[in-house]
């Protein structure tokens, strides 16, 4: 038989030490089997005088000279991998030369595993590793599993589809997480916004990310374009909070590498605070509009990173929600919007975030102005509608008057003024800001407020009305109201005026009207609760998880009918009179198409790899390597 090619062994040939070629050539050339396995033993055995006369006694006590020589290697093994560690943290000349040594010396035999971990921790502690080597760990797929995040960062620094394929399974497990948030119809508990910003950021994603990451540029750098280019790509928000998390994760870890020189560093540190401490003060107001006011000519680009910062879901939700308490304090001390910089410059942060997409779209990196109506307008109209909504609470405190209040529902329970449902059509900051004044109104059970902005909300501009996080926040707060839904109005409002309207978008249907009628359903009347649930019904188009979810709240349905007629039945000791209720048709959309055959699943970009088909960045404003 002829000699085995090096490809072929184990790499001991190559230092020297008989190996698998070695073996198979005595045994085939040899005549006498047994003593070339003698002798082979004898030659590569345990060479130590003082352990020699131990083998005869281990074998008396039935220890193989495997196990034997297997456990002595381990305790060698364990004990270089310290060396070497210790050699790792001295002075990088005296480092890096012994190691560069002890590589070329040990690598030949990075094939046998039992040894692997040995070459392994020279790699991992060679600050600089020659290309040939990182080839050949690339190539075979064994090697490249067994290597250190701190070998791989120096393969994924040249190799960007490699590293795309590692980071792409956590930023499709990141979308998953966020989604199952919001879509759980049994999570009435840890709601999307309760989790605080240094909560958030101590997820198993973002911290893999970060260790990935560890302190190279250039990777944090290949992140950024990743998230900017499926933020383009699926319009999907949650990619701007992962953005901002993954800064505060290595600000928390004192990257300074990378947090040097992001220039969007200080600005995502501070409105981190103010997230987190529910406030935005005047120091901390001035420090975010220094920002904003400092951007220099040249360096434009860096607000498509602050505009993604400030398009956050958080970030937009601390952004409206601060707002209202400014107006709600306005009104108590009667000032002028315009007279409060803090409220505009919430407002100025808040269009910027709005536009992050259009402006990364375009590459024109301009900050968008902000409508000066909005503040001169629309916000004392919408302060006008506060200030109904307080009167009626304040005349429900009052002694009873027929007179008084007959008046009051007169002036303050009238329909919203025509300014605002004006301009949440043309503004989306307008539309935001009314979006969570409704959610004000459900949070204080206000019924008579929350009706009036309701019945409006559907015409906001680009749909923001219907998108996942409001609308998970606003079920949230309308399931504790479940005894308004007995009553028409309430019902009217809120399904016909308000989701009807948004019935051809899959996410109101299938995922959070699914959820609400979850736990109302029993306070709906019979012809309400059986439109609802045919304009519900989902068809070929939707995923096998839509359909348990229905077919689960049927059975909950009949469940709970099964319950009442039982309840019924006992009480009076005759056969329940169970009225037939005639289903109402399934609303119509314009056109005539039925809103659950116009409610087509998108394709999301968790069903298979979100950097899979990735086009080509747009010219990024990215990090500048040093």
């Amino acid at each position: 038989m002829s000699t085995p090619t090096k490809t072929n062994g184990t790499g001991l040939e190559d230092v020297n030490i008989p190996g698998q070629a070695f073996l198979r050539e005595a045994l085939t050339s040899c005549t006498d089997p047994l003593k070339a396995i003698e002798s082979f033993q004898v030659e590569n055995g345990v060479l130590l005088p003082s352990l020699r006369p131990m083998l005869p006694l281990l074998d008396l006590h039935g220890v193989r000279r495997l196990d034997f020589h297997t456990s002595l290697m381990e305790e060698l093994r364990d004990k270089l991998i310290a060396h070497i560690n210790e050699l790792g943290q001295k002075e990088p000349r005296e480092r890096d030369k012994m190691l560069k040594e002890l590589l070329v010396k040990s690598f030949p035999v990075v094939r046998v595993k039992s040894l692997r971990p040995v070459v392994m921790a020279i790699l991992r502690n060679t600050q600089h590793i020659d290309d040939k080597y990182l080839r050949i760990l690339v190539r075979d797929r064994e090697l490249y599993a067994d290597t250190d995040t701190e070998v791989k960062r120096q393969i994924w620094r040249d190799n960007q589809s490699l590293f795309g394929d590692e980071v792409s399974p956590l930023l499709s497990q990141y979308i998953r997480e966020k989604e199952h948030i919001l879509f759980d119809h049994t999570n009435l508990q840890n709601l999307f916004f309760q989790p605080t910003p240094k909560l958030r950021r101590q997820g198993e994603v973002v911290q893999k990310l970060a260790n990935m990451i560890g302190s190279s540029v250039k990777l944090y750098d290949m992140v950024l374009q990743f998230l900017r280019t499926l933020f383009l790509r699926t319009r999907n928000v949650h990619y701007c909070t992962l953005r901002a998390e993954l800064l505060m994760a290595l600000h928390d870890l004192e990257v300074q590498e990378i947090i040097s020189i992001d220039p969007c560093h200080k600005f995502t540190w501070c409105l981190d605070a103010c997230i987190r401490e529910k406030n935005v003060d005047i120091k901390r107001s001035r420090e975010l509009q220094g920002f904003l006011d400092n951007i220099k000519r040249g360096q434009e680009q860096v607000l498509g990173d602050l505009s993604m910062t400030l398009c956050d879901p958080y970030a937009i939700n601390f952004l409206a929600t601060s707002a209202i308490k400014i107006l709600q304090h306005l009104i108590n001390n009667e000032g002028l919007p315009r007279e409060n910089q803090i409220l505009i410059l919430l407002l100025r942060m808040l269009a910027l975030g709005l536009s992050a997409w259009l402006m990364i779209d375009s590459q024109d990196f301009k900050e968008p102005k902000l409508d000066g109506q909005v503040v001169t307008k629309f916000l004392p109209a919408l302060m006008s509608l506060m200030v109904d909504d307080q009167c009626r609470s304040l005349h429900a405190k009052l002694p009873p008057d027929e007179r008084e209040s007959a008046l009051t529902t007169i002036e303050h329970s009238g329909p919203a003024p025509d300014a605002v449902e004006a301009y949440i059509q043309e503004s989306a900051v307008s539309s935001i800001l009314a979006m969570y004044y409704t959610l004000h109104t459900a949070r204080i059970k206000d019924r008579m407020g929350l009706l009036r902005v309701l019945a409006i909300l559907s015409v906001c501009k680009d749909d923001r009305a219907y998108e996942d996080p409001f609308l998970h926040s606003l079920i949230a707060l309308l399931i504790p109201m479940c005894d308004e839904f007995a009553t028409e109005d309430f019902c009217t409002t809120l399904f016909d005026e308000f989701i009807f309207a948004g019935l051809q978008r899959e996410n109101v249907t299938c995922r959070h009207m699914l959820k609400l009628l979850w736990y109302i359903h029993q306070k709906l009347p019979p012809g309400r609760l059986g439109s609802l649930m045919k304009a519900m019904q989902p068809t070929a188009a939707h995923n096998e998880h839509i359909h348990k979810l229905y077919e689960s709240l049927q059975e909950r349905i009949g469940s709970a009918a099964s319950t009442s007629a039982s309840v019924s039945l006992s009480q009076t000791g005759s056969e329940p009179l169970i009225p037939l209720v005639e289903t109402p048709a399934t609303p119509q959309l314009p056109g005539g198409a039925s809103p659950v055959s116009a409610s087509l699943s998108p394709v999301s970009e968790l069903d298979s790899s979100p950097l899979k088909n990735l086009p080509p960045p747009p010219p990024h404003f990215a990090t500048p390597t040093p």
